[in-house]
């Protein structure tokens, strides 16, 4: 997400400046990337993103300098299956085959503003890049509303930024804010303390919410794609957040602190007769974060961030080596 984010910043940035796109549209076998990974390389230069782990690049750069020049799009294969596959000059080992199209963009086409658009609304996307034609002038990406049965097209669903909503300002929750951001995630930053819900604290936060703490949730957008975590350090304003916050069909909802400080709060809205259904006790993570022996701010970050990845992705954050299935599906 974050790489076309950013191929999509540097084409409407500079729309009259000639670029070429290059796009993973299929593969066989293994391969470092998938379908959708693109690499931009403009007139002037600049490179934005990536179709593999670093081992086709130059190859595909080659050529990308080629369609810049002819102005036709092309279609190239790389075969890394043979045991002994050294004809890009590197040993790959992927053992996979790969589909990338070269696409000239003379000028930034329709389907970038589009998608600016639709990241700032968080609307979904659905882009086609035809990697079969007989003709180059048919080769390339378009904007379509739904998927067909077209063999010689990869239709590419561009799922909104996945939206993070932040309810604490504090020192801590600075790190997990940058790193949401890097990811190319929509962070909200929201806080009953106006001093510390600010922009120059949160200078990428896409918005800054303030208010009381029981009011907080009602004011932040939370679709239920959202993940949530709940970070104030401050027991009086973590029970109506929750109280708010648990009922909400939420993608992911974490709570900062100690197990039993949880309890207590589940406790607490218990009596108050907010029951806690089981499918309000899967959303919620408490303590919040993977058990990966985090103790500074960051390391709490990455922690939190990691378990959030794992739940969007549906995995259970075991380690690669102990998967007996493909790491991509």
């Amino acid at each position: 997400m974050k790489e076309l984010q950013a191929i999509v910043r540097a084409l409407t940035a500079d729309p009259a400046r000639p670029s070429v796109l290059a796009t993973l549209a299929t593969v066989e076998g293994s391969s470092y990337r998938r379908p959708g990974a693109r690499l931009l390389l403009t007139s002037a230069g600049h490179r934005v993103g990536s179709i593999s782990g670093g081992c086709l690049e130059e190859d595909v750069l080659i050529r990308a300098r080629r369609v810049l020049t002819s102005n036709q799009a092309e279609t190239v294969i790389y075969d890394t299956t043979s045991e002994n596959d050294l004809v890009w000059g590197v040993g790959l080992g992927c053992h996979g085959i790969v589909r990338v199209v070269i696409e000239p963009l003379p000028t930034c086409p329709a389907w970038a503003h589009v998608l600016a658009e639709h990241f700032v609304h968080r609307r979904p996307t659905m882009l086609a890049v035809t990697h079969t034609a007989a003709e180059p002038a048919q080769l390339g990406t378009r904007l379509v509303t739904a998927v067909s049965d077209d063999a010689n097209t990869f239709f590419d669903s561009i799922l909104p930024p996945t939206a993070l909503a932040i309810f604490g300002a504090g020192d801590d929750a600075q790190p997990l804010a940058r790193l949401a951001h890097e990811l190319g995630w929509h962070v909200t930053i929201a806080d009953p303390r106006a001093a510390f819900a600010t922009t120059e604290r949160f200078p990428n936060a896409h918005a800054l919410v303030v208010g009381p703490a029981a009011e907080l949730a009602p004011r932040v957008a939370l679709a239920p794609d959202t993940l949530a975590v709940v970070m104030t350090h401050h027991y009086v304003h973590d029970v109506p957040l929750l109280r708010a916050l648990l009922p909400r069909p939420l993608a992911y909802l974490g709570l900062l602190g100690p197990k039993k400080r949880a309890e207590r709060i589940l406790a607490d809205l218990a009596r108050d007769g907010l029951t806690t259904t089981p499918e309000m006790a899967a959303r919620l993570h408490a303590p919040v974060g993977l058990d990966l022996g985090a103790d500074s701010p960051e390391q709490v970050a990455l922690a939190i961030i990691a378990e959030m990845q794992s739940v969007l992705a549906h995995r259970d954050a075991r380690p690669l080596r102990e998967r007996t299935r493909p790491i991509h599906e």
